[in-house]
């Protein structure tokens, strides 16, 4: 088993008055050449935006883009025709393919609104672009690891065009979970949304991330009541 430690402290940080923006991974103006990716996980942005702003229209191609509200209502519009609004307790997932364009603004009025914003390279180039949303109202669970992504658009989720799954938890203080890999040679991220838990006995708290491949499974205590997202990748881009 091998793994990788990013505490929260240690991320890039971007303040720009409308967005504050703190990169796991290297982005924009934070170059750390330690802190290229995590296999195909290439971007895992905790994004802050004020009220009534966002991102103005802007371009992506061939990259698989995942965007998680954890308080408040992001307005998404696209070159596809989706106007849609995604709030907590749903997930978006965008694959940009052969290219579109797409926008992001804060519709609160008094309030900022936070995202995770999580881009996957795809294993195929220049597909049709696609978009996907649901809210995970109805599928979250207490003290159980529960599947928010997939490559199959058929499991549970929302799917996209790479072999990953995405799952996330919710525990009290001394609930414990496994989760096994589903796909041999795949890694894990684990990134701390709330709390504070041990994984593989490592001690991590809000905001923390882990990376641990060459393993068949891991072990989660929460260690105070806590929740996490975790991220199974391929580990070659």
């Amino acid at each position: 088993m091998n793994t990788i430690l990013h505490k929260a402290a240690t991320r890039g940080h971007a303040n720009h008055g409308w967005l504050n923006s703190h990169h796991t991974f290297s982005f924009a103006n934070y170059q750390n050449p330690e802190r290229m990716n995590f296999g195909v996980l290439r971007v895992l942005n905790d994004d802050s935006v004020q009220a009534r702003m966002g991102f103005g229209t802007h371009p992506h191609d061939n990259m698989e883009i995942i965007s998680i509200p954890l308080e408040g209502d992001l307005e998404h519009k696209d070159s596809m025709g989706n106007v849609t609004i995604i709030k907590e307790g749903d997930v978006q997932a965008m694959s940009a393919g052969t290219g579109v364009t797409h926008s992001e603004k804060n519709k609160n009025k008094d309030k900022e609104v936070k995202f995770l914003q999580i881009w996957i390279v795809p294993k195929e180039k220049n597909i049709r672009p696609k978009y996907d949303q649901i809210s995970l109202k109805d599928i979250e669970k207490e003290n159980e690891l529960y599947q928010i992504l997939s490559p199959n658009k058929e499991d549970q989720g929302v799917w996209i065009h790479q072999d990953a799954w995405f799952h996330i938890g919710k525990f009290t203080k001394g609930n414990t979970a496994t989760y096994k890999i589903k796909k041999e040679g795949n890694g894990i991220y684990a990134f701390i949304l709330e709390g504070e838990v041990e994984i593989q006995s490592e001690e991590l708290s809000e905001r923390d991330g882990l990376g641990i491949w060459d393993t068949e499974s891991i072990q989660i205590k929460a260690t105070e009541n806590a929740r996490i997202l975790l991220m199974e990748v391929p580990m070659g881009m």
